[in-house]
């Protein structure tokens, strides 16, 4: 399918969303009028009418003033997905850098996020069940874990997410929240037993799974799940193998829930995922043999302990406390060299390269939150305030073998940090909402070891915003934000020595003033039958000033010298029937230096993906194709050479792609229990690279998966 084609199909599919929703815009507000409650329990759940978690009124993400996408099981489960970044294929605005290796993904939103730029992983805030989640070293991706472990994934974009999850969110948030028992235990039944096995035909690797839920008494539920993954090197569509893309990952989950009560929950969790590798490309976000091969060892843990209490008889209480402990570790041995090799140093010296020696990477963070809602309701009105307090303390790690001088490039160093917090909801007459919040952090750096010249750095982050969104009826809305958020130099910035260069420590924060505008729309029951559409177009505008970069030549390590904007377009609809559905994500964004002029780095192709399905009840059958385009993108890895020294041919051009899938899981009938998903990504194997990737493109996939659930 060439180019023009896709586009022309995709654009005139979402045009003709957009058409419908004009056309039957006073009939679904009529028949919204006349049956809102029998509307919403015949109709389908789209994608934007999913729930999404956070303070004061219950929201779904098309009724929230912020862009938000809900991924749901389905969405997982559809996906097949290898790695995490497979998840993210529908969202608009959000996409992983770096490259299809396990070890060499992470996260980008807006414009903002790499993996080889320093911090780019704090300017975007991950949490696994409320626990923060950061890894940021040389050449290696900033989030390790298993797409098998989790339920549901929301992604917040903006600095708006600031105010309750932490200063600095500049892209945005990743919440991935786990599984639970309740999940899959049925009505009537104490457990449940589910096998499952996943096929991947480029690579050939797979999946075996194994989880257990089970219900002790009315009160009480556990879940245990275990994940072995393997692939052997992926092959890209141009015919190569993607070197130190073969891996094998042991992941698991154990999960207690406890109710005390209708409304009183106590969560206790623990997660690990670990892959071990030998002769491992050093470098695992982009293809560089000059970097070598090392032996390498990461693994992953989290613990969540929460408790919550609704008390909806108490409108002054809606608890909320979680205490978490995150690890992740990369343990690196036996270097060895690449092509053309690189110089390594003598085991007791400090040079660029010390860096591939022997080291024990590593990031340990607690954390403590604590938040409480009061709730003032009139009959006109309703407000929702919720205050809180974050508190964590972070180490970071590099142990050496014994001789070895403390590494410069990856400064060992611990950062306490105390986040206040204040959220206002109100909502009038069930038309206008307008939220308030204000957040401040204070900090404190602490280097580790005799770092020469270096000293304990101490500051505070302020973090306001007002957004507001008015329902002109059930089918039309309107929303707006202004938000500011500030970032702390992270360890790496304020306190990397050595190679001629001076420590970073009068770095000032990095802030932002994010304004949004934007629309939503939604209709139900168009041309009689029984269906849902809906759609939110969010226009952005990110002013970022100090932004850090690497500073100059026989200077400092890294300087505050760019004043970057971000700006943009995010399209996101959903239409849901019995027979068919549809998504549309597009996004649209553009940065630049406002001091040169120049395209900024970190920002992706403009995309758009476009998915159109069908269903057969009868059969509890689901399928449908998905088509992706990207234009060429402002900013591309430039060459000289036919071969990129990434390791790439040529650069980034536009491209398209289209995936199929289809999904079986029936519920009732001899077959119950059974679920059975089929793929095929890349299915014109196109030979492309986009403009933020080192490598060319993942070839042709096929994925088979089959699982089975046993009740008791």
């Amino acid at each position: 399918m060439g180019l023009v084609a896709q586009k022309s199909a995709v654009l005139l599919g979402g045009a003709a969303m957009a058409i419908v929703i004009g056309v039957t815009g006073v009939s679904a507000q009529q028949a919204a009028e006349t049956t809102t409650t029998t509307t919403a329990k015949q109709n389908r759940v789209t994608l934007l009418q999913r729930l999404v978690v956070g303070a004061g009124a219950e929201k779904i993400a098309l009724d929230t003033p912020q862009a938000v996408t809900v991924l749901d099981q389905d969405d997982i489960d559809r996906e097949q997905a290898t790695t995490m970044g497979d998840l993210l294929r529908d969202v608009p605005g959000a996409t992983m850098v770096g490259s299809d290796r396990v070890f060499g993904e992470a996260f980008n939103i807006r414009g903002i996020g790499a993996t080889d730029n320093s911090a780019d992983g704090s300017r975007i805030v991950v949490t696994v069940d409320g626990a923060p989640k950061f890894n940021e070293q040389y050449r290696m991706g900033s989030f390790f874990s298993d797409p098998e472990l989790y339920k549901k994934v929301e992604i917040l974009r903006g600095p708006a997410s600031s105010t309750l999850y932490g200063s600095g969110a500049l892209g945005g948030v990743v919440n991935f929240v786990t599984k639970d028992a309740s999940d899959f235990i049925a009505d009537g039944e104490t457990g449940a037993v589910r096998l499952k096995g996943t096929y991947t035909s480029n690579g050939d690797g797979g999946l075996a799974s194994v989880l257990w839920a089970h219900r002790f008494g009315e009160a009480t539920e556990l879940l245990a799940t275990g994940n072995f993954r393997r692939s052997d090197a992926f092959k890209l569509a141009n015919g190569n193998l993607l070197t130190g893309s073969e891996f094998e990952s042991w992941s698991g989950l154990i999960k207690g829930t406890h109710y005390i009560d209708n409304e009183q929950v106590v969560r206790l969790s623990y997660q690990r995922w670990q892959s071990a590798g030998n002769n491992q490309d050093y470098a695992q976000t982009g293809t560089q043999p000059m970097f070598g091969f090392i032996d390498r060892d990461v693994s992953d843990d989290t613990v969540v302990l929460s408790y919550e209490n609704d008390a909806s008889d108490n409108p002054w209480l809606d608890l909320n406390v979680s205490l978490s402990y995150s690890n992740t570790a990369n343990s690196q041995k036996n270097y060895r060299p690449g092509n053309p090799p690189l110089p390594l140093p003598p085991i007791g010296d400090t040079g660029n390269t010390a860096i591939l020696r022997d080291t024990d990477y590593g990031y340990r963070t607690w954390q403590l939150k604590a938040d409480n809602t009061f709730d003032l309701i009139g009959d006109s009105y309703e407000n929702f305030l919720t205050v809180g307090v974050q508190a964590s303390h972070q180490d970071r790690i590099a142990g050496r073998p014994g001789g070895s001088a403390a590494l410069q490039q990856h400064p060992e160093g611990s950062e306490q940090k105390l986040g206040l917090f204040a959220q206002n909801e109100f909502i009038w007459d069930k038309h206008l909402t307008i939220i308030a919040g204000t957040r401040v952090d204070f900090h404190t750096m602490q280097p580790k070891g005799s770092i020469p010249g270096s000293r304990a750095i101490n500051g505070s982050a302020f973090s306001p915003k007002i957004a507001a969104m008015y329902d002109f009826n059930d089918s039309f809305g309107i929303f707006g934000s202004i938000a500011h958020t500030e970032r702390f130099p992270t360890l790496d910035e304020l306190f990397t020595y050595g190679g001629g260069k001076t420590l970073s420590l009068n770095l000032e924060k990095e802030s932002s003033n994010n304004y949004e505008l934007g629309f939503k729309t939604s209709a139900y029951d168009i041309g009689g039958g029984s269906n849902t559409v809906s759609l939110k177009t969010t226009g952005f505008y990110n002013n970022i000033d100090n932004m850090i970069a690497s500073g100059p030549a026989g200077g400092a390590y890294f300087v505050n010298i760019n004043k970057a904007r971000i700006y943009g377009v995010e399209v996101e609809g959903s239409y849901e029937s019995d027979l068919f559905f549809a998504r549309l994500a597009y996004a649209y964004i553009k940065g630049e230096n406002r001091e040169t002029g120049a395209a900024l780095t970190t920002v992706p192709q403009n995309t758009l993906a476009f998915t159109l399905g069908s269903r057969y009840e009868p059969w509890s059958l689901e399928y449908g194709v998905r088509a992706t385009i990207a234009d060429k993108g402002d900013y591309v890895l430039a060459s000289a050479n036919p071969r990129n020294p990434f390791g790439g041919d040529g650069e980034a051009t536009a491209w398209n792609s289209v995936d199929l899938f289809a999904t079986w899981k029936p519920q009732e009938g001899q077959f119950k229990g059974w679920e059975a998903q089929f793929g095929v990504e890349n299915l014109f194997n196109e030979d492309y690279r986009r403009n933020l990737a080192q490598d060319r493109s993942k070839g042709r996939t096929f994925k088979v998966t089959l699982a089975k659930q046993f009740g008791y």
